[in-house]
């Protein structure tokens, strides 16, 4: 496409483009409909359905928009005798074979052919033999097919292959014979897989989890922000009836564009859990009962302040989702510190807080999202990207497929990426760090405070290679940091070593934050060691480590399961059961809450609830409640204002959830986001580990409470992490092959399972991930384990 631009006419409208440029963009800009079905502006063009057939003054035939160059003084009619005939034709043929069955479609009221057979097709049909009929397959838990209301206009199968990098569908036999399916009977398991859904143009592709659930018309459209990851996709929540009934992608080209992962469409199905908690409860005499709410608060406070009447409010503790808004982080710290405390973190699955003090004030990508686009050079550090934030994991895509860009990484494992990495160095945990010591060296870096860690550096090739493409595109290159580094029990070896590797060679240091509001607790004051707005205080608290480590006698959870939410699930319940009181605000009332709770206050949920986040390029964007709220539920900032005031701290008059985050937002006014890590940071210096090193991460579908109690995201493959895994070299020496039964033992827990083969892992490293129930009564991932042959 040349960027000349050229005057052509459309409908007796002048209009200019770039010449070489497709009909239709242009046509789209100016508000000229041209009718289509296999056109779609983020896909490449296919010009299969023939739909889009315009009228080309001096062409022989009538040309399909999609695909037409423009040229210079070019004249077009979309509504002659001929194009119209032409578009009439086309929708005859592609109704022959459809069904009539709109009475029980899914995709009725909003469905493509629908609107246009209405403008375009006939009053009768020509075609009187059999209609043909297709058998559907079973593509996952997630997607339904009715395959014989596909017109093959093929926008599924580019879309596996252009956007989410996986080809799962394709289309197999030809003419009338041909249909759309998986090459082999096997799942559609790309973790974004559900947007085919919203792109199918007819009712071939539907929401399993929300068949025959409601019509289009009938439910309420609810703008919402995703509550699972930093990236902050914007959707739509439908509701029926009060409840969720769908959730659908928002149009925000900055941030998700038209896309959103099966982790933001599908974490719904978990809101109508079971266990949900519906109505305030308290323990006496060792039974739950029910309460009103102004009951169960009152024995909420009385338990906290006799705590701290008995012995002091530093024996007061929080623990806090870093999935809470920007309104419950700020009320909780609030809350805490008027009550004397500055106990609270919602770091908690992280483990080395050596360099707290020097981090910044809020851990942010150093850019905005959709520039990531035009990055020529990425290292990753620390991060699975496609399943912590597929969305970010997708503008790399984009980047690596529209111009040369070198992608390499440091991590535990060679994760299964949409792009092609280069250079990926596979190691432990202390292998991570010498790799990134070997990266720093091989730039030139010459810090005090790191001679260390690079003294011993190995300085291989790929060392040498990765700061070299990372000189070579200096400003276009980012270093990222994600999950797996900040869960590192040496995070601060990591992020000293990735700015100065970054500062070295011109590249910015990026934070991949690991859940929705990291960024937004930090901004609120959701760390002991500072308040609102990044100010330090004078005496910090104890972090989660510290809370661990020396347990505090009255605990608040919120919206966190400890056993899987926290580093070390271990230590974290022998913590809990050092406490004498326990106050539980949480979505759910799970039996093992019940186990060691004393009052459970019921939480609404992302969609039943007013609120903001802040993602990773630091954007705040608030939301309303879409759904009513589950039983006697009640939003996380009355129940923490309430609290407050029974509690006679000051401070806590608001009326809205507005007004929480409109003071905020004055204490952050002056907030300028820096990601430089200071030469005087301290560096935190492990012994090295002898023998068997466990490595693994949270999965996709484990993230948090919601997500984990979504049951068709837990029959996808991605679900399946709750296993253990070795390199063949490994179980060479072991003497053990793929399926054998194991003894994994960690913290004096053992368990027994089946051990499995994978290549992609390092030496002498045991895959066991967190979040699991194999690994909720063992240590921190990146400790040492014992595995044995049962």
């Amino acid at each position: 496409m040349s960027e000349d631009m050229v005057t052509f006419i459309v409908d007796d409208i002048e209009l200019r483009a770039p010449e070489g440029s497709m009909l239709i963009r242009a046509t789209d800009k100016a508000g000229i409909h041209i009718p289509r079905f296999c056109y779609h502006d983020k896909l490449s063009v296919a010009a299969n359905c023939r739909m889009c057939l315009v009228d080309v003054e001096k062409a022989p035939k009538p040309m399909p928009a999609c695909a037409t160059p423009i040229m210079d003084g070019m004249i077009v009619h979309t509504k002659s005798a001929r194009a119209l005939a032409a578009q009439k034709s086309v929708m005859e043929f592609l109704l022959i074979n459809h069904p009539l069955d709109c009475p029980v479609c899914d995709q009725g009221g909003e469905c493509e052919l629908q609107d246009l057979s209405v403008g375009y097709g006939g009053d009768t049909s020509q075609y009187s033999d059999v209609k043909r009929v297709v058998f559907d397959k079973n593509i996952g838990p997630l997607i339904q097919t009715e395959l014989t209301r596909c017109i093959q206009c093929t926008r599924c199968v580019r879309f596996g292959e252009e956007i989410a990098g996986m080809r799962e569908l394709g289309m197999t036999d030809r003419g009338d014979r041909a249909v759309i399916g998986t090459f082999i009977e096997k799942s559609v398991d790309s973790e974004m897989s559900g947007n085919v859904i919203d792109i199918c143009p007819v009712g071939a592709l539907t929401a399993k989890p929300s068949r025959f659930s409601g019509r289009a018309w009938e439910m309420q459209q609810h703008a919402g922000i995703s509550p699972h990851d930093s990236v902050g996709s914007n959707l739509f929540i439908h509701t029926l009836g009060g409840k969720v009934n769908r959730v659908v992608p928002r149009e925000n080209e900055s941030i998700n564009e038209v896309w959103i992962s099966d982790r933001d469409r599908f974490s719904y199905q978990g809101l109508y859990a079971q266990d949900r908690a519906i109505k305030p409860m308290m323990k006496l005499k060792g039974e739950w009962i029910e309460t009103d709410w102004n009951t169960a608060l009152q024995y909420a406070v009385d338990g906290l302040q006799l705590v701290a009447k008995n012995n002091s409010a530093d024996e007061l503790a929080c623990w806090i989702s870093p999935n809470a808004t920007l309104e419950e982080h700020y009320l909780a710290q609030k809350l805490m510190r008027g009550a004397g405390s500055h106990n609270i973190d919602h770091r908690l699955r992280q483990t080395d807080f050596s360099d707290q003090d020097f981090a910044p004030v809020m851990p942010w990508l150093g850019k905005t999202i959709d520039s990531i686009e035009n990055l020529e050079a990425i290292l990753l550090v620390g991060s699975n990207v496609r399943k912590e934030q597929p969305l970010i994991a997708h503008r790399i895509r984009k980047a690596f497929n529209h111009h040369p860009i070198k992608v390499s990484a440091v991590n535990p494992r060679k994760f299964d990426q949409r792009f092609k990495t280069g250079h990926e160095l596979v190691s432990s945990a202390q292998g991570m760090v010498n790799d990134l010591a070997g990266i720093a060296k091989a730039a030139g870096v010459n810090q005090a405070n790191l001679t260390s860690l690079m003294a011993g550096a190995p300085s291989g090739e790929c060392h040498k290679a990765i700061a070299d493409e990372l000189k070579a595109a200096a400003e276009a290159a980012t270093i990222f940091i994600g999950n797996l580094a900040v869960q590192h029990p040496q995070f601060s070896a990591l992020r000293a070593l990735s700015y100065a590797i970054a500062k070295q060679t011109g590249a910015t240091l990026a934070y991949l934050p690991e859940a929705a509001n990291v960024a937004g607790a930090w901004l609120a004051g959701s760390v002991p060691h500072r308040v609102a707005g990044g100010v330090a205080v004078e005496s910090a608290g104890k972090n989660i480590a510290e809370m661990l480590e020396s347990p505090r006698k009255a605990l608040i959870t919120f919206n966190i399961e400890p056993e899987f939410d926290v580093a070390s699930p271990a230590q974290v319940m022998k913590a809990i059961d050092a406490a004498d009181f326990k106050v539980v605000i949480n979505n759910y009332a799970s039996e093992t809450i019940k186990n060691y709770a004393d009052v459970i206050l019921p939480l609404s949920a992302f969609t039943e609830t007013s609120g903001t986040y802040v993602n990773a390029e630091g954007r705040w964007q608030s939301f309303n409640g879409a759904s009513a709220p589950s039983g006697e539920s009640r939003p996380g900032w009355k129940i923490l204002r309430v609290l407050a005031n029974m509690m006679s701290i000051d401070g806590f008059e608001y009326m809205s959830s507005e007004e929480v985050r409109d003071e905020l937002k004055e204490q952050c006014e002056d907030i300028q986001l820096d990601n430089s890590v200071s030469d005087d940071s301290p560096v935190l210096a492990l012994a090295a580990v002898s023998g068997l090193q466990r490595v693994g991460d949270v999965s996709i579908y484990a993230v948090d409470s919601l997500v984990r109690r979504s049951t068709p995201l837990q029959l996808t493959r991605d679900a399946d992490q709750n296993y253990a895994a070795i390199n063949d070299t490994l179980a060479g020496r072991l003497k053990l092959e793929e399926g054998d039964r194991v003894t994994l033992t960690q913290s004096g827990h053992t368990e027994f399972t089946e051990i499995r083969i994978d290549n992609t892992l390092a030496d002498d490293c045991v895959w066991l991930g967190a979040a699991e129930e194999l690994s909720i009564q063992m240590a921190s991932p990146c400790s040492p384990i014992e595995l044995e042959k049962a």
